[in-house]
């Protein structure tokens, strides 16, 4: 791990591969890109039995995770998006993670023989307090007794640790050659997404992969980072990620091509395609038991509630996403302009050009409930009205 103060000299556009190797290279890379299974289970309600059920199914079915976390400490990155302060916690409105499942994967990763289970999501205020997880509803008693050490990290900031993480981008990054992020994104074995069955209003959808676009921390990231960065952030990432009106802090990486456009539609899907490489998921869980279509909160006019009555897991979060956008009603490969991308980038595509893993349905293996069965039209997609 290196020190950030070491590295404050200036981490600038140095290095990275060009726009046009990216696209020499990405249709190769596409073509190689890994597929991997993807289970889909039937659970039509969040009572306790019927989501231990569902997912120990589909643990099953994509070859059982017994290998992946015995002995392992796994982090576990939940969807618990928007600020409280300014969006409360209303369980009627399902696009939060819901905390029986993180129960019961909790549960079942301590029962296949985890040694730690690390809790990690990144919100407001950035502190430590068990009180901040509390509010979601989550049993924090229950799942610090699941049978393996459990620890929790708000990871908003530097959080518990004396530095942040470095964590480079393997290889073609697109926007930024590495990410300043909280330790316990690097101090951990195994790492697992989990996210909700959902439209995004800038992403077209948001499930394994832009659950990782949360992981970057405000104190650096955020609207009032600040040169030095800010471990007290109380802005959103917007300014510096999603437009680049600003840049990150000075002491981590900046933009490769700061010419790119500073369209959201174009950056959002870019720094979650870097961010999955840095920060590789090896189990990605979506729920789908209860959602909203049209956006990904309350903030996006003329969501609804919708209710696929589905759970979806897998160990390549390309394909796990490609499964639920076909579930959703989508395709996908489709382009920018066509639903539901209609205002941004297809991540999914995005990640498949750098070999993180394929969009082709028919390389990827469906286990379980069959794509056909589990089938519910989420519509157009994030149009801000009533579907």
């Amino acid at each position: 791990m290196e020190n950030r103060q070491l590295s404050r000299r200036g981490l600038l556009a140095a290095g990275g591969a060009t726009l046009g190797s990216l696209a020499l290279g990405g249709a190769a890379k596409a073509k190689e890109a890994p597929a991997a299974a993807v289970a889909i289970a039937r659970c039509r309600s969040y009572e306790r039995a019927p989501v231990e059920q569902s997912l120990r199914s589909m643990f099953d079915r994509i070859g059982g995770i017994g290998s992946l976390v015995k002995n392992k400490t796994v982090a576990i990155k939940l969807n618990l998006t928007g600020q409280p302060q300014r969006f409360p916690i209303d369980p009627a409105l399902p696009y939060r993670s819901e905390p029986n499942t993180v129960l019961a994967t909790a549960q079942l990763i301590a029962r296949a023989g985890a040694r730690r289970i690390r809790i990690i999501e990144t919100f407001f205020p950035a502190g430590q307090d068990m009180a901040l997880w509390a509010r979601y509803q989550l049993d924090i008693d229950a799942i610090n007794n699941v049978g393996c050490k459990v620890e929790w990290e708000n990871g908003q900031n530097m959080g518990q640790a004396k530095q942040y993480a470095r964590m480079k981008v393997p290889s073609d990054p697109y926007m930024y050659l590495s990410y300043d992020l909280n330790h316990s994104f690097a101090d951990c074995d195994v790492y697992v997404s989990m996210s909700k069955l959902k439209n995004h209003w800038l992403g077209g959808v948001t499930m394994a992969l832009k659950n990782n676009f949360g992981i970057t921390p405000c104190s650096l990231y955020g609207g009032d980072c600040g040169t030095d960065g800010n471990e007290d952030p109380r802005q959103e990432r917007g300014p510096v990620c999603h437009n680049g009106a600003r840049k990150p802090a000075a002491g981590v990486a900046q933009e490769l091509h700061p010419d790119s456009p500073r369209d959201p539609g174009y950056r959002i899907p870019r720094i979650v395609s870097d961010l999955v490489r840095a920060r590789p998921i090896d189990l990605a869980i979506v729920d789908g038991v209860e959602s909203i279509r049209g956006g990904e909160g309350a903030w996006n006019p003329g969501v609804q509630i919708i209710k696929p009555g589905v759970m979806l897991a897998g160990k390549n979060p390309v394909c796990v996403d490609a499964v639920c956008m076909a579930v959703m009603g989508y395709d996908p490969r489709a382009d920018r302009g066509t639903k539901p991308f209609l205002r941004g980038d297809n991540t999914l595509k995005l990640c498949e050009a750098v070999g993180v893993g394929t969009t082709d349905l028919t390389r990827i293996e469906v286990a379980g409930l069959s794509v056909k069965d589990a089938f519910c039209d989420f519509g157009p997609g994030p149009t801000g009205q009533k579907i």
